[in-house]
């Protein structure tokens, strides 16, 4: 595009959509208060509890254009500033340190430009960063609670997360996270199909793989409280984050009832700082009379003064929630949750020596 300085009376909107295509524009400025939309993201699984959703902001702007135009595209936000621009620590880290892969595909479908702007795959989620810009106005939850995915070709149970920043009333942006298991493979393809509210379907398509240099630290750490029986299993840690693994075995058959899936950890190192938590969801299953939960917990990174943690479990009884139970025909059923039927549980804390 050429330079110009020629002075705008009315927003120039083909050219701003054609300067954030093109990649163009440089961050220089950032948006003020915009508007956060978030929701819960249930996949298919035994059970599953969803985590919070994601706040970010982003920087945007130029000095290319006049300042009519310039002011315009401050509200706009320029491909690749996602996770750079996140609040999370761990994507900040990740795309400062080249560790994420920069898709930037965009496919338009009825006037609505979707990119799949970036992708970063840890040993806690698989996250994505998506732009949406549309020529006419997009009602609030036009998107639905995220995109479907599969791997290789194969849809899989997961928990996860979805949320939007709405930047205008035709452009937004949102960051979907999909917690990894450990039955997914170290590299992939990953194939993601997001639905409009008219009908639209974008779909896109991108091999993952993940990052390098994650350090595992097995702890087989194992607590009996009031019939819950919980093993703290690993420790893992890497420059986007930390996370702690866990099972648990209760006797029970009542998923409204159960506790194994509800398990959170409070971590302070050894001058008392906290990491903070960003949850994580949990799949349970019944096996004969006992459910069984596996979970992934994620957490900030670590600085590498960090020689000692002391870790606290305890339970995150939520106002409201639920899953679904899918039985060994393959029937789903929705599973209501009853916050007064959960009993709560005092754990104890433990430390944990880190390796430098």
């Amino acid at each position: 595009m050429k330079k110009s300085h020629k002075a705008y009376e009315k927003f120039p909107q083909e050219q701003v959509r054609s300067a954030i295509r093109s990649g163009i524009v440089q961050a220089q400025e950032q948006v003020a208060a915009p508007i956060l939309r978030q929701n819960k993201w249930k996949r298919k699984a035994s059970y599953t509890l969803c985590s919070a959703a994601i706040v970010f902001g982003l920087l945007v702007g130029s000095s290319y254009y006049s300042p009519a135009l310039a002011s315009s595209l401050s509200q706009l936000p320029i491909i690749g500033s996602i996770f750079g621009n996140s609040e999370l620590i761990g994507l900040q880290r990740a795309q400062k340190n080249g560790l994420t892969s920069e898709i930037g595909e965009t496919q338009t479908v009825n006037g609505i430009a979707v990119t799949l702007d970036e992708i970063l795959y840890d040993q806690n989620n698989i996250s994505i960063g998506i732009i949406m810009e549309s020529d006419q106005e997009l009602d609030e939850y036009y998107f639905g609670s995220g995109m479907d995915f599969t791997i290789n070709g194969k849809s899989s149970g997961s928990t996860g997360t979805y949320g939007e920043q709405i930047l205008s009333p035709t452009t937004r942006t949102a960051i979907q996270e999909i917690n990894v298991t450990d039955n997914m493979p170290n590299a992939f393809e990953l194939g993601l199909t997001l639905y409009g509210e008219n009908g639209e379907r974008w779909y896109f398509s991108a091999p993952v793989k993940k990052i390098n240099d994650i350090a595992s630290l097995p702890i087989q750490h194992t607590q009996n409280v009031d019939g819950l029986h919980l093993t703290v299993t690993e420790l893992s840690f890497s420059e986007t984050g930390v996370s702690i693994s866990y099972e648990s075995l209760e006797d029970i058959t009542d998923f409204n009832k159960s506790r194994g899936g509800l398990v959170d950890f409070h971590i302070v190192d050894q001058d008392g700082n906290e990491i903070t938590s960003h949850s994580g969801g949990a799949t349970g299953e019944l096996v004969k009379d006992q459910i069984e939960y596996t979970s992934r917990k994620h957490f900030d990174p670590i600085d590498s003064h960090v020689t000692e943690l002391t870790i606290t479990p305890y339970l995150v009884i939520p106002t409201s929630g639920g899953g679904v139970e899918i039985d060994e025909k393959g029937n789903e059923k929705a599973v209501e949750y009853d916050p007064s039927s959960i009993q709560p549980i005092e754990f104890e804390s433990f430390k944990v020596k880190i390796p430098r």
